[in-house]
């Protein structure tokens, strides 16, 4: 059956086996050599957004802990040949509210000479594919409320605005996982 082809797939790519080629392009597996090109991204995401600000090391140690440990979730690139153009991260939870797996994505990040390519497009699509294929019922992400160019990418690639507002509680004491 085709399904079982793609989920197979699906799964090959979540170990790190095959690539996605889209147009010259590859969707990937991150692992701990793209960690520093990761930061970069990362600190270019944060300077968008009004909640966050850019500390290498708490990147590093939030991508190591992705990378070591993927029942947590997985980081996926964007390339072309060798050099990294994008980032997402996927992070794995359960909806009680749909009885099943759901991924929370974060992090995704095109880099700024890089956008307006539709290359972010070409990665939300093959981000949106892989998750349908591993069978989990939902994607689930946040937007800088100022940031109307995601907003609008979000839109544009079928996201829905939701009813539900993002709070949280802030822990200062250092937590060891």
């Amino acid at each position: 059956m085709p399904f079982n082809d793609f989920q197979s797939d699906a799964k090959e790519l979540r170990k790190g086996k095959i690539k996605r080629k889209i147009n010259m392009l590859t969707i990937s597996k991150a692992n701990k050599k793209d960690i520093e090109e990761m930061c970069l991204l990362l600190q270019e995401l944060f300077d968008l957004e009004k909640d966050f600000s850019s500390d290498w090391s708490k990147q590093r140690k939030g991508l190591e802990l992705i990378i070591d440990n993927p029942q947590y979730g997985l980081l996926l690139l964007l390339k072309r040949d060798q050099e990294i153009l994008g980032m997402a991260n996927l992070l794995i939870t359960i909806s009680t509210a749909l009885g099943r797996k759901v991924v929370l994505l974060e992090d995704f990040i095109i880099k700024k000479e890089e956008r307006r390519k539709r290359l972010g497009s070409y990665f939300m699509e093959g981000i949106k594919d892989l998750v349908r294929k591993e069978g989990y019922g939902r994607i689930t992400l946040l937007a800088d409320k100022e940031n109307k160019p995601a907003q609008e990418f979000y839109h544009t690639m079928g996201f829905q605005m939701s009813n539900m507002d993002c709070w949280r509680y802030v822990f200062n004491k250092k937590i060891n996982i």
